[in-house]
């Protein structure tokens, strides 16, 4: 993790982080997503989506990433924490986001943007409005490009061909 003296890095620093643990669950067979939670310019740490290499279709990137930090420094360390993740999380995440009190949701790419046709009309906003989760703040595009990229190499997402 990082140095709690160490300069806090921006919001396209923390996202190239999560690519790289996209890049590597990509390497490895499983859905390219990756995910940093960090509180207060701390890294709590990193997760990856490993569905596929640990048949487990629970372990997304933002629940690795929310169960390692958890287990390493405890559920309060959550509390107010942000989470950097290359894919728009989906309800199970989103879910799991609300639970531990994160705070901010700092995305690359969205599954409408992607123009994914198996999440319907959901969005990260609609699961808040559903379920009073009114805390959360959202940034979203950072390092788009990038997010989009991995996703299309991935080329398994059922997305609307233009």
């Amino acid at each position: 993790m990082t140095d709690p003296g160490a300069a806090v890095l921006t919001d396209d620093q923390y996202m190239q982080l999560a690519l790289a643990q996209a890049e590597e669950a990509f390497s490895r067979g499983d859905w390219p997503v990756g995910a940093v939670v960090v509180n207060a310019g701390r890294i709590l740490a990193f997760g990856q989506n490993r569905q596929n290499t640990l048949r487990d279709v629970t372990v997304h990137a933002e629940t690795d990433a929310l169960r390692e930090a958890q287990t390493a420094h405890g559920l309060e360390a959550l509390h107010g924490a942000t989470l950097y993740c290359t894919m728009e999380p989906c309800p199970m995440c989103a879910w799991a986001l609300k639970l531990t009190g994160i705070r901010r949701l700092v995305l690359g790419l969205r599954h409408a943007t992607q123009n994914r046709i198996d999440m319907g009309n959901y969005s990260i906003e609609t699961f808040c409005q559903m379920v009073g989760f009114d805390t959360l703040e959202l940034s979203t595009g950072v390092r788009f490009e990038e997010c989009m990229e991995i996703r299309r190499r991935w080329g398994k997402d059922q997305v609307r061909k233009a």
